[in-house]
């Protein structure tokens, strides 16, 4: 996130309470795509994913977006296989118990997407810079900030979990998983998220798409087909099932499948999809559901 983003996050976390739900996402969507926001015959990707923040309200939601909470949902759903093992749980960040953890492991916050902790070396790591990010963290509400009413009443805390990483040990590629309606489409994969993110789309047959969001790709790198393609996209449609949007995050060792979040907003409905054309096409496979509210 660079300084004009934060500096727009800032504006929107303290002065936004002040606007209506609609107000809030229209004002920010001219921000981020200079054009108006039509919420009532939304046909982008991007406008229905604001359309779904203000009236795709199923109690459930909050639960599958509570990064604490979802491991109880996955251990329902598909099994505790697919869980992380989790290494500590504290509700402020001064209270995390550092001595308690192994060399290697990953703090982050329940109620975002963003806040994270990656250590490689605990001899090494700046404890105190750690507790300072994750306590400012803390602090935002994503479900005013962006009006992503998943987050909201989810009661923030930190969880610590065990680093996964690849056979090189470097960190793992992050699979998420697109689904419309219950379907899978198609797969963004990041990579190299702490030396330079880079991004990547691929069809659900291992194809590679031209489409970007908002960062880079190597273009020279050759991805071979994960070797757990068809349980991925099986899981994936398990968890997506009878729900408008979901993408389905996930991490892919040499061994198996783990489970990494739920996204119902991925950048909060504001990430610039390149060719614009793609944000209408994917709007055209994200059916609304009838009766609802527009």
């Amino acid at each position: 996130m660079n300084l004009y983003e934060r500096s727009l996050n800032y504006l929107f976390n303290h002065f936004g309470k002040a606007m209506s739900d609609s107000v809030l996402l229209r004002v920010r969507y001219r921000t981020v795509f200079h054009k108006p926001l039509h919420l009532k015959d939304p046909r982008t990707f991007n406008e229905k994913i604001q359309w779904l923040k203000l009236y795709d309200r199923n109690p459930e939601y909050h639960e599958m977006a509570d990064k604490y909470a979802v491991r109880n949902y996955i251990s329902r759903v598909l099994g505790e296989k697919y869980l992380i093992p989790l290494l500590g749980v504290w509700q402020k960040a001064e209270d995390i118990d550092f001595n308690s953890l192994p060399d290697q492991f990953v703090l982050k916050c329940t109620h975002d997407s963003q806040s994270i902790v990656i250590c490689h070396d605990k001899a090494k790591l700046d404890k105190e810079e750690a507790v300072r990010r994750l306590g400012e963290a803390l602090k935002i509400d994503y479900s005013v900030l962006g009006r992503e009413w998943a987050y909201h009443g989810i009661k923030p805390c930190i969880v610590a979990e065990e680093l996964l990483t690849d056979e090189s040990g470097d960190d793992l590629k992050d699979y998420k998983v697109f689904c419309f309606n219950g379907e899978p489409k198609f797969i963004q994969v990041d990579y190299d998220r702490f030396k330079g993110h880079k991004r990547r789309l691929y069809t659900t047959d291992w194809k590679l798409m031209e489409t970007k969001i908002t960062y880079p790709d190597d273009a020279d790198l050759v991805m071979p087909k994960p070797v757990f393609l068809d349980e991925l996209l099986e899981i994936s449609k398990k968890l997506s099932k009878d729900i408008p949007f979901l993408r389905v995050d996930c991490y892919i060792t040499e061994k198996q499948i783990y489970f990494g979040e739920l996204t119902f907003y991925p950048g909060c409905g504001f990430e610039p999809i390149t060719p614009d054309t793609d944000d209408v096409v994917w709007g055209e496979w994200l059916k609304l559901q009838k009766g609802t509210k527009k």
